[in-house]
């Protein structure tokens, strides 16, 4: 394993800047980037440090791997290059001594219920090609190819479920959930509403069904036709005759007034499911839609034949179950047992060996990562973007590419710090094999383990875009305008525990708890104070949090849960393996009146959301526009002014501000509306101005910026100092919802709350709140939830960052290790208490942390 060190592993790299090895950036100009040059070293552990929204991203990832895919597509024929995912050519003058990049970021990518842990490192290839060539097969049973144990090729997909391991069924109960009412009050409810279900209503009627009867008297013989059946008959439709009129219709040869053609209930469904782009239609037909385990195959998605093959006692789809950790212990017998040479079947027993080894690599290559806990089957849309990049990096690891500039977007993101340490070790092991890493990180730990530090700024937005330091750590020292600076080398010798712990006011006490790894877990949150959960990566902080915790309150409030409305397979799936809570709370539910959940799910999935829309400045912006003279001489009232209804928005782009262009060779391309020029209204909406600027260019304010402008409009500006609050003043208002992080989206939701007047008895809970935030962001928002907590209210957050940790009233650290090693409360209490626990892995790093100051 790779030394993990951060004091000795860089400075054994001397590998710093010299004319032969180093990457020289001159003009760049990308987002906020200030026509900046900076020099940077090769073979090194580079850290690109700055507030949120300084520009660091832009200058990584904007500017370095954009400007290295670029040159390798210029290489690559036009065909091959549709079918990458190419980012913007950067806006820079010149760029000198780059090697090929690989981008290692936090992006899903696109949810598919066939992507999954083992197909993303590709260890689930080398099972396939185990079971192919050295798995036990039932007598007389022919060899199989290794396609046949994946559920992705005909070759292997159980014929059921199609590979999914899962069957989407409809249910008489479903489809029709009031048996009492008649086909034309509507019983048959999964019917498409308006016309097409009245047609489908007057198509049975010419058919004979009596449409008048309650659906209950109904023989069942007709009511699972009209539910289930595959026919679709296409008869004459006449739509004001019952039964009798339509049959004398048809004896005397009247003409109809159209032909209409039946589809079952069942049919439609899936149909719609499977094939309408519209989230709305997906919401409302999922809703007739129940998911089971697949009958033939017992969720294991393969074929009877391929299930029968066997190795270590296991069919394929009982191995992929296993947790890597277990894995390993299965394959460490066949990888290390030295092969004596009269063994029997000895080929087959070293294609079992070369195999098993090369697997047992790969599955190592992840547990040091701390990856461990995670199953081959566990699908891609279940994982957290920390543990998908973690994955990614694993895989990369294991290429032995050479010469390579790796570019990383927080890979500590999600990370307990014992797990950072890890992280570290694989990062060492990418430059020792002579490659380059570059990281965009806050975290403390990281950026100490650097060789070389390009620091961003000073401030965010268009405050930032400079190079404020670039050079080996300890040059950071002496850079006074620095923010990272002052948190790398503050002082941590004075004042080691916090000034003034809280106590609690009463304590909300829950009894049996289950939830994914959580097992009959009894537990007691204190109230009127702030508490982080901690814990490595997977050990049950958010099973026990985010979903038991707020499900069991929000049930106790009598309040039902909205689930989004799944938009395809991976989602309802989702939904559907999603452990179910089970438990109770016992005490406390009297003091807590409101429960506040403040998650980093997006604030909306498409670009007509934004932050101004969310929280509801907006509103207010359009009311200012509309009160307006001009506004009042047009008749324009505030829906005039907004770009998601017909009356002012361009028509050539309906108010998005782009189009989509088709190039044949090419990806598609998103340009910039000719006809409004990205400023999503008409001309005569743009026409209308507030003190001097139109409503587009309001929109394309910063918040800071807008701060300013609205500086007398007391209602706006209580929502503008809320983002301000919590560090968003780099973020345009009508920033689209799909450019923003999840903590972003998190940040931005929690100043929705803090513009509301403040009640008390209040339940806050967040999960890692600092996720993207700069160590000088972290300090803001610990400002804003302190001040909660004095309002009375509760705070209640899972965190990693142990400043945060070290400056809440009480922690409860959950572990001690994770997936089933985790899921006990290990230790809980002040920080100082848990800071001196033997069993726990957060407590070395509780006594590191220096508390934020007054």
């Amino acid at each position: 394993m790779a030394n993990t060190n951060n004091k000795n592993t860089p400075n054994k790299r001397k590998s710093y800047l010299n004319n032969n090895n180093n990457i020289q950036v001159r003009g760049a100009r990308v987002h906020n980037l200030k026509n900046i040059d900076v020099d940077l070293p090769r073979n090194a552990l580079v850290v690109f440090t700055g507030i949120s929204g300084s520009g660091k991203s832009s200058l990584a990832f904007g500017t370095l791997f954009a400007e290295s895919q670029r040159r390798y597509l210029d290489s690559v024929s036009p065909y091959a290059r549709r079918l990458i995912d190419q980012v913007d050519e950067p806006d820079v003058d010149a760029i000198e001594g780059l090697p090929p990049a690989v981008a290692l970021q936090q992006q899903r990518g696109t949810p598919s219920v066939r992507s999954s842990v083992g197909s993303v490192t590709t260890i689930s290839n080398g099972l396939r090609m185990l079971y192919s060539r050295a798995g036990a097969y039932p007598a007389g049973q022919e060899m199989l190819y290794a396609d046949a144990f994946s559920p992705n090729t005909p070759d292997g997909a159980c014929p059921r479920c199609s590979g999914i391991g899962r069957v989407f069924e409809v249910t008489e109960e479903l489809l029709v959930p009031d048996n009492t009412k008649t086909i034309r009050e509507r019983a048959i409810a999964a019917w498409p509403p308006a016309w097409q279900g009245q047609n489908l209503s007057r198509i049975l009627t010419t058919l004979g069904h009596n449409i008048d009867e309650p659906w209950h008297t109904l023989p069942k013989k007709n009511r699972d036709w009209i539910l289930f059946t595959d026919e679709t008959p296409t008869v004459p439709v006449y739509p004001e005759y019952n039964i009798e009129q339509t049959r004398e219709a048809i004896e005397t040869g009247e003409k109809p007034n159209y032909m209409g053609t039946f589809t079952s209930a069942k049919n439609f469904i899936l149909h719609s499911f499977a094939t309408t782009q519209s989230p709305r239609t997906k919401k409302r037909v999922s809703q007739f839609m129940q998911i089971s385990e697949c009958p033939e195959c017992h969720g294991k998605k393969l074929k009877k034949e391929s299930l029968s093959v066997k190795f270590a006692g296991l069919d394929i789809g009982e191995l992929s179950q296993l947790t890597l950790t277990e894995l390993a212990l299965k394959l460490e017998k066949t990888a290390h047992t030295k092969l004596a040479d009269d063994i029997p079947n000895r080929e087959k027993a070293i294609v079992a060996q070369r195999i098993a080894s090369d697997i047992l690599s790969r599955v190592d290559a992840m547990t040091r990562l701390g990856l461990g806990y995670l199953s081959l089957e566990r699908t891609t849309p279940t994982l957290s973007p920390g543990e998908l990049q973690r994955l990614r990096l694993a895989t990369q690891i294991r290429s032995q590419l050479f010469g390579v500039v790796y570019v990383l977007d927080e890979p500590s993101a999600g990370l307990h710090p014992a797990d950072t340490q890890a992280l570290l070790g694989a990062l060492d092991e990418l430059i020792t094999a002579g490659n380059s890493v570059f990281v965009v990180e806050h975290d403390v730990s990281v950026i100490r383990h650097a060789d070389w530090v390009v620091d961003v700024g000073p401030k965010a937005g268009t405050h930032g875009g400079q190079i404020v330091y670039s050079g080996p750590i300890e040059g950071l020292r002496e850079i006074a305008q620095s923010h990272t600076g002052q948190y790398l080398f503050a002082d941590t010798t004075n004042d080691q525990s916090k000034s003034s712990i809280r106590q609690p006011s009463a304590w909300l006490k829950l009894a049996n708890i289950e939830r994914n790894n959580i097992k009959g877990l009894d537990v007691a949150f204190p109230l009127g104070v702030m508490t982080s959960v901690t814990g490595v990566s997977g050990s049950g902080k958010s099973s026990l949090v985010s979903q038991a915790l707020v499900e069991l309150i929000n049930e106790a409030l009598g309040q039902k849960m909205v689930a989004e409305s799944p938009v395809g397979e991976a989602d309802l799936l989702e939904q559907e393996l999603e452990s179910v809570t089970s438990g109770e709370i016992i005490a406390g539910m009297e003091y807590v009146r409101r429960l506040i959940n403040i998650n980093q799910k997006a604030i909306g999935r498409t670009p007509r959301s934004n932050l101004a829309t969310y929280t509801g400045l907006f509103d207010e912006v359009r009311k200012r526009f509309a009160a307006t003279k001009q506004a009042k001489a047009h008749g324009f009232d505030a829906g005039r002014f907004s770009f998601n209804t017909p009356k002012g928005r361009c028509p050539n782009c309906e108010g998005l501000g782009f189009v989509s262009v088709e190039l044949l060779f090419l990806p598609s391309v998103y340009a910039p509306c000719q006809v409004c020029h990205g400023q999503r209204y008409d001309e005569e909406t743009l026409a209308i101005t507030y003190r001097d600027k139109n409503i587009a260019e309001v929109l394309d304010l910063t918040v800071e910026a807008a701060h300013a402008f609205f500086i007398d409009e007391a209602p706006i500006l209580r929502a503008l100092e809320a983002l301000l609050q919590v560090g968003l003043g780099y973020l345009r208002l009508g920033q689209p919802a799909t450019e923003l992080s999840g903590g972003e989206a998190q940040r931005i939701k929690l100043a929705t709350e803090l513009q509301r007047i403040q009640r008390g008895d209040t339940l806050y809970i967040l999960d890692e709140p600092t996720t993207g935030l700069h160590p000088a962001d972290v300090t803001m928002l610990m400002a804003q939830l302190n001040g909660l907590v004095d309002a009375g209210n509760t705070v209640i957050m899972v965190e990693h960052d142990m400043q945060v940790a070290s400056n809440s009233d009480w922690i409860i650290d959950i572990g001690p290790g994770a997936g089933d090693a985790g899921g006990l409360i290990v230790a809980q209490g002040t920080p100082d208490i848990v800071a001196q626990s033997k069993e726990s892995r957060t407590a070395p790093f509780l006594l590191a942390s220096r508390p934020f100051s007054d």
